[in-house]
């Protein structure tokens, strides 16, 4: 390949002749989508139990949490602590995170139900 005098790297095209070439042989700008991914049924059922398992044990988490009378989620005046606060987010986080797993699994669930 020859290099114009004025340009030291081999200009806009080249950088993307060799990131064409470079991609190509591993064939992802070929244009075709790559395939879907295919959970097993039994990857699929647990993903759906740990999602239910997440609603239950946050859930019970969160009421405990609000129910708290050893003075650590509340101080005496009965304000919220760090303490709760910290762990109410844990919670929600957790929830959400075993929510969407659990969304994952039935879809893998639903997606297994339509091929077989």
């Amino acid at each position: 390949m020859r290099v114009p005098a004025g340009d030291p790297i081999g200009g806009v095209g080249a950088a993307e002749r060799i990131l064409k070439r470079m991609l190509s042989s591993s064939g992802e700008t070929t244009g075709a989508s790559p395939a879907p991914a295919v959970l097993s049924r039994r990857v699929s059922w647990f993903l759906l139990a740990f999602g239910a398992w997440s609603w239950v044990i946050w859930i019970t988490f969160a009421k405990n949490l609000w129910k708290d009378g050893s003075g650590l989620a509340f101080d005496d005046a009965g304000d919220p602590t760090t303490y709760f606060w910290v762990h109410l987010l844990l919670a929600i986080t957790s929830f959400l995170l075993g929510t969407a797993v659990g969304v994952v699994g039935l879809r893998g669930v639903r997606a297994l139900r339509r091929t077989s």
